[in-house]
């Protein structure tokens, strides 16, 4: 007698992202209480399971939902508002004064709309460095995403707070309202540091280790944040870190394009892992991050966009193919990032980073977090690898459906947690507040 479940979905072929990367063919996935409860052959699972519905998705891929491990979702209100400048002019005399006049509103707003951009295209989990991060909780719980969140942890004076020492009372509270919560965890984010003396760095780390939580911080963005730390610290900003003992499994640092051979080995014995961010590192000319040595020297390494400000997109398909295509054209090695890797950069290894194991892979007992893309469409046929057309050829705007915890969040157009248009109207005015905030 076949056992119940809430949901099978069948597809053409289905990725599962396990340990053996297997692919199938005429494949569907059984979904019972959030998770998965099977994955097979189509055949193999419609006889052991059954469900008041089976949606086929036809010529379709289905594949874990995809991980965005770095950003500031609310940075959406700025995209496209200031470009084609360095990081720190980009920061300092555009963004920063207009964030300094942040309102709670604007970042729920901002936060839903980047909400419904990963939705429609195929992340389910992100993790968010920013401020008034309650209310960026606030549109996650609302929307059905899933999400590790916290506010950057300054040492100069923000919208959220004016002096350091306010920053701990918010995090506590966050931590408090939030913890428990199925689909978001408090995380702890230092800027960077540059803008994080050593006290809060280490305040930050050990509240997370006492919280069991992420501890995250920019880190070796540029080569101009390690001359000042060299300046300031005499280490560069790794071997600072290091120094400090915040070099752990729980540590992810985000960019790290400015590393030296030293650097690599001190942050692979500590089990840190980095999240890589390729197209805002080239935006902003910061450099390219060394990943194919990282990965030789046994770091794991995610995927992030970074904001929409300096990237300007938080598609990870994006993500995953310039990932796969940076690293062939910089190195001359055309296996320098395979796309099997590029792919595991935005799943399985983005879950290891934020320490979810239910992520990042569908198999049973895994959350029912995942995504179908659609390749019927002229661009992705033939189809030899869907890995390869998921990396190489495809984009965000060809999921055709998004699920996060066995509850369909988006399906061919259709929003079924955000009033899309509703929310487009509401940008416009948040648009027109921010250009009356202009320098």
């Amino acid at each position: 007698m076949a056992s119940g479940c809430d949901l099978i979905l069948a597809a053409r072929w289905l990725a599962t992202q396990d340990d053996a990367r297997g692919v199938i063919e005429n494949a569907a996935v059984a979904v019972k209480d959030g998770l998965v409860a099977a994955v097979g052959p189509r055949s193999e699972v419609e006889a052991s399971w059954s469900a008041p519905k089976t949606l086929d998705l036809g010529r379709s891929c289905i594949l874990p939902g995809l991980i965005n491990t770095h950003g500031h979702a609310a940075m959406t209100v700025f995209r496209g508002l200031e470009d084609d400048l360095p990081l720190m002019d980009w920061l300092t005399k555009h963004i920063f004064p207009v964030e300094r006049q942040l309102t709670r509103e604007v970042v729920y707003l901002g936060s839903l709309l980047a909400a419904a951009e990963m939705i429609r295209t195929g992340t389910t989990c992100f993790t968010d460095m920013y401020l008034f991060e309650e209310e960026t909780a606030r549109a996650v719980d609302a929307c059905g995403l899933r999400a590790v969140l916290g506010d950057g942890i300054f040492a100069v004076p923000q919208c959220a707070y004016t002096r350091p020492d306010e920053v701990w009372p918010i995090l506590a509270d966050f931590a408090a309202a939030w913890k428990g919560h199925p689909r978001i965890r408090p995380g702890y984010m230092a800027h960077s540091v540059y803008l994080t003396p050593p006290d809060m760095l280490v305040r930050a780390y050990e509240t997370a280790c006492r919280e069991e939580a992420l501890f995250c911080l920019h880190l070796a963005e540029t080569r101009a944040e390690t001359d000042n730390c060299l300046r300031d610290y005499g280490r560069r900003p790794a071997a600072h870190l290091e120094a400090l003992g915040l070099l752990s499994p729980r540590s992810l640092l985000v960019h790290c394009v400015d590393l030296d051979a030293a650097d690599l080995p001190l942050i692979a014995a500590s089990g840190a892992h980095v999240s890589h961010c390729p197209k805002s590192n080239l935006k902003l000319a910061s450099g390219v991050a060394p990943v194919p040595a990282m990965r030789a020297a046994g770091i794991n390494v995610a995927l992030g966009t970074d904001g929409a400000a300096s990237n300007n997109s938080l598609d990870l398909f994006s993500e995953m193919g310039f990932a796969a295509l940076l690293h062939k054209g910089v190195t001359l090695d055309p296996l320098a990032v395979p796309a099997q890797t590029a792919l595991d950069m935005a799943t399985r290894n983005a879950a290891g980073a934020l320490a979810w194991p239910e992520l990042g892979a569908l198999a049973p007992g895994r959350a029912a977090d995942l995504i179908a893309l659609d390749l019927a469409e002229p661009g992705l046929q033939p189809v030899y690898n869907p890995v390869s057309q998921a990396v190489y050829a495809a984009s965000g705007s060809q999921v055709l459906l998004t699920m996060v915890a066995g509850k369909i969040l988006y399906r061919d157009g259709r929003f079924e947690t955000i009033d899309l248009p509703s929310l487009l109207r509401e940008i416009e005015g948040v648009a027109a507040w921010v250009r009356a905030r202009l320098v």
